[in-house]
């Protein structure tokens, strides 16, 4: 029987794979999502860093987000990213949600960073 962090694990890696694959050096969006707080980087394989990052604890977004469902944090979150990758010039990106379902939160992210502006 397989571990439940081997299966995450596994999981991660072939969404890694898969946009290895396809990426060709772009600027990747990861999203990492806690049982309270949204995660979002915009990262630079080629450089090995970090553009810009935005989270549901950023002190921009930690008041307005106090009484917030996750999903609803999530839609701010993926705005901010947004707006913080066009002032670092990027507009293109692969998304990278890791071994989370496109569901819910990481969903909600996407959708409001491609609102915002973000093309993937």
């Amino acid at each position: 029987m397989i571990a439940k962090v081997d299966r995450t694990l596994r999981r991660k890696q072939r969404t890694r794979r898969q946009l290895l694959l396809r990426a060709a050096g772009s600027v990747r969006l990861s999203v990492h999502r806690s049982n309270r707080y949204v995660y979002a980087q915009l990262i630079d394989d080629s450089k090995s860093c970090t553009l810009a990052s935005a989270s549901s604890l950023d002190p921009l977004l930690r008041e307005k987000l106090k009484n917030y469902s996750n999903s609803l944090a999530a839609k701010e979150v993926g705005r901010l990213i947004a707006e913080r990758a066009k002032k670092t010039g990027v507009s293109a990106v692969v998304f990278d949600r890791g071994s989370l379902a496109y569901h819910g939160c990481v969903k909600s992210l996407a959708d409001a960073a491609r609102e915002a502006g973000l093309k993937f």
